[in-house]
């Protein structure tokens, strides 16, 4: 079997099993460990499959994303942990963007204290919030509701967006990679994301490691455009030797205990 056979024999494998080990792989294809793994890092080159301790799985399609409530409920400690570090770069008297997700509404609790602070959101809960905090100049960006979202999308938000000038963009992804970048199954939302990374002095990219190696149809950005990238201390280390080498700036954190 030539090398471009037996990666996608790789592939129908991981269709039916999701996840295999290098050892199991070996097997089935009876070849050498070596060759395995050169096999793997050809289609994780690719983009099709990311490594895990020990084995591969196939990168994933994301077709649509969870609602909101639903979302809520998802690495939370992971979330805590992303929104503390990334609060802790805003600094008093700076005009920040929240995007609309549940990472950035942790970094909410946060940011009360922040003397002279101004937050621009598409978010509606994001709003809710800090609606409390009359120290706290708050901005929407109005445009078209993403009901299950909890916030505002599309043309008109990114129109607003070029009227303003952000110190610190903290821009929230349903999916991320190396290879791909930051991608929506949503091309509403691409438009404003976009418009962000241009109008801001520092772009952060705030988003756990269960989202990496999964990827949506839309493309927003490449990860080398972020300034920086706040994610969780369980991204694998394929992931990890991969952002480096790319020369991405990340930092990991540990999670905060539920």
């Amino acid at each position: 079997m030539i090398p471009d056979q037996r990666r996608e024999h790789i592939l129908k494998l991981l269709q039916e099993r999701h996840v295999l080990s290098i050892n199991e792989l070996t097997s089935m294809l009876s070849v050498s460990h070596m060759t395995v793994r050169r096999d793997i890092q050809s289609l994780e080159n690719d983009g099709k499959v990311l490594s895990v301790t020990g084995g591969v799985r196939l990168a994933a399609r994301l077709k649509s994303e969870p609602s909101y409530m639903a979302k809520a409920q998802l690495e939370v400690p992971a979330k805590r942990s992303i929104a503390r570090t990334a609060a802790d770069l805003v600094r008093e008297n700076f005009t920040i963007y929240l995007d609309a997700g549940t990472t950035t509404l942790q970094m909410v609790p946060l940011l009360t204290d922040k003397v002279g602070l101004t937050v621009i959101t598409s978010d509606f809960n994001v709003v809710g919030h800090l609606m409390e905090y009359p120290g706290i100049e708050l901005i929407h960006t109005g445009g078209l509701v993403s009901h299950s979202d909890h916030s505002s999308v599309g043309r008109f938000t990114a129109e607003f967006l070029r009227q303003v000038n952000v110190d610190l963009a903290f821009i929230a992804s349903s999916s991320w990679d190396a290879e791909r970048g930051s991608t929506t199954p949503s091309e509403a939302k691409v438009i404003a994301k976009q418009e962000l990374l241009r109008i801001s002095s520092k772009s952060v990219l705030v988003v756990d490691s269960t989202k990496y190696g999964k990827f949506g149809t839309f493309r927003v950005a490449s990860l080398e455009e972020f300034d920086l990238i706040v994610t969780d201390n369980r991204l694998p280390s394929s992931a990890v030797q991969e952002l480096s080498e790319r020369d991405v700036r990340f930092e990991l954190v540990g999670s905060d205990t539920p």
